[in-house]
């Protein structure tokens, strides 16, 4: 299974085991990863779940789509690197993939 590092609120880090095709989202609260409120529930129609993919990992992942760009405008300081984890599926690619949990969530 892929790990991935998250660097939680307050600069916690945890390496955590995905299985392949969940969504990033799924597996930081299958692990209870701190900040990843996710309150829609994976539907995309929140930005609870935002988090920042360390930019030299972005071209792993499929681009952004509409709606998560919508979804983004409401996340709490949005960056160039920030995605919705509920976007992100899990593939062998990912690997190693460092990832920042936002000091909060939006209420989008």
């Amino acid at each position: 299974m892929p790990k991935i590092v998250f660097t939680e609120p307050g600069g916690g880090r945890r390496e955590i085991e995905a299985p392949l095709g969940i969504t990033l989202m799924e597996a930081a609260r299958q692990h209870g990863v701190q900040g990843v409120v996710a309150q829609c529930g994976g539907a995309c129609a929140c930005a609870t779940c935002h988090v920042y993919v360390d930019p030299a990992w972005l071209a792993r992942l499929e681009p952004r789509e509409e709606m998560e760009e919508a979804m983004l405008e409401t996340a709490w300081e949005p960056r160039d690197n920030s995605r919705l984890s509920c976007q992100i599926h899990i593939t062998a690619d990912l690997d190693g993939m460092p990832v920042t949990v936002p000091q909060r969530q939006g209420q989008g």
